[in-house]
């Protein structure tokens, strides 16, 4: 029941666990509807934006926009959050998302690159929206469940990601008759999938989680919260503040760009060594189901031996990852096992660095927090995908490998020192 307005009315005990059950479900219908548009309309991107530029050398930069735009996005949207709760933010996302993708079909009508990648940018708004989703997913959660709170909601985006480059192709012909570039089909299917993402949010994600739980806090006495709390200004003192914070923060930047960087040059390298497209589509489909589909399994352990331990054991799977691909030289078996590990030394640190960012700070701050930690560790992806390529072409795909177990060794150093000394009074 809403209370003034930017409040809601505090739940009672007997009914806040099937709220807790209701707002998991209906993220994780967002969550499906939001990783399927997403991977609908990304699926044909390089090749869309190839037949625009008329460049191969220009096709990676549709992607390379995309996830800019993700990254520019999350603060904006963390502010709207942090303001007006999870609804607003959520739903914006997905509908600048939808926006996004009627803006790169416009451009695939007129030939226009610049118009071009200023629709996949705004398309990245609906990634934007998917990152945010799993704090969501945390806001109302018990912390000694935290962790499984947001794994389930990271975990239902492995069926858009399955799903969605499978639809790319009835997508594409299906506007073969609107005078349509077949390529630029997958966008249109994917705003309209994200249209429906909004409305889901909009309409069913109440009473909002966020607001819940500040309501939650004010009632046991935590001090009433101001604007200028939950400002950015505020998550960047509350990060600088938590060691534990700034371990999460940097833990899940680099997981994220160590994991882009090999992965987007791993189909190239298996091109150089005789792979077709079935088998490199096949690596990659085992590298999502690492990524996603053992997110359950990360979220418990999370809640049963310590975010920091999952952290831990995270930076060990991705440098293993990346010893086991960077040696394959050929052997397609070992580049398969190495992109499964990669994808879930991933999850790991998604997951555990998430809830411990979450755990780190003040209620006030998390929204403004949580939108740091997308802006990080999106930009970091795409400048490590940027690079990628020239180390690749400079050094070869071991020496990419190399470079990304090295992106680990500051998140290694900062778990170790902070499992050698016993936590602050506020568990911070």
């Amino acid at each position: 029941m809403p209370g003034p307005r930017g409040t809601v009315a505090v739940p009672r005990a007997a009914g806040l666990a099937a709220l807790r059950r209701r707002t998991t479900a209906v993220l994780v219908a967002g969550q499906i509807l939001g990783g399927l548009g997403v991977a609908t309309g990304i699926a044909l991107a390089a090749v869309l934006a190839e037949d625009v530029s008329g460049s191969e050398g220009l096709a990676g930069l549709a992607m390379t926009s995309s996830v800019l735009g993700t990254a520019v996005l999350s603060l904006p949207f963390a502010a709207l959050t942090a303001a007006r709760g999870r609804r607003a933010g959520l739903a914006l996302g997905y509908l600048v998302g939808a926006v996004g993708g009627g803006v790169v079909v416009l451009a695939a009508v007129l030939g226009s690159f610049p118009l071009l990648l200023l629709g996949t940018a705004a398309f990245g708004a609906g990634s934007a929206a998917n990152l945010q989703a799993r704090f969501a997913a945390a806001d109302l959660a018990e912390p000694a469940h935290r962790g499984r709170a947001i794994s389930t909601v990271v975990w239902a985006t492995t069926i858009g990601a399955v799903l969605g480059p499978n639809i790319a192709a009835p997508a594409g012909r299906s506007v073969g008759g609107l005078g349509i570039p077949e390529a630029a089909g997958p966008f249109l299917w994917g705003a309209g999938v994200f249209l429906l993402a909004a409305a889901l949010v909009f309409v069913l994600l109440r009473p909002d989680p966020l607001l819940t739980a500040r309501a939650l806090a004010a009632a046991d006495g935590h001090a009433p919260e101001s604007a200028e709390s939950r400002s950015l200004r505020a998550g960047l003192r509350a990060v600088a503040a938590s060691p534990r914070a700034r371990l999460a923060l940097v833990a899940v930047a680099a997981s994220h760009a160590t994991m882009v960087s090999i992965m987007v040059m791993t189909p190239v390298d298996l091109g150089h060594h005789g792979a077709g497209i079935e088998l490199i589509g096949l690596v990659i489909s085992i590298h999502i189901a690492g990524m996603y589909a053992f997110s359950p399994l990360m979220g418990w352990l999370c809640d049963r031996i310590g975010r920091i331990s999952v952290i831990l054991a995270g930076v060990a799977v991705l440098a293993c990852a990346a010893l086991v691909a960077g040696t394959a030289d050929g052997d397609h078996v070992r580049s398969a096992t190495g992109l499964f590990l990669l994808g879930l030394g991933w999850s790991a640190g998604l997951v555990g660095g998430s809830t411990l960012l979450t755990d780190s700070v003040p209620h006030s701050a998390r929204a403004a927090v949580q939108g740091l930690s997308d802006l990080s560790m999106n930009a970091a992806a795409g400048a490590g995908g940027a690079l990628a390529g020239l180390v690749v072409a400079q050094a070869g795909y071991g020496w990419l490998n190399a470079m990304g177990a090295a992106l680990l060794l500051p998140v290694a150093a900062l778990a170790l020192r902070l499992r050698l000394r016993p936590p602050a009074p506020d568990g911070r």
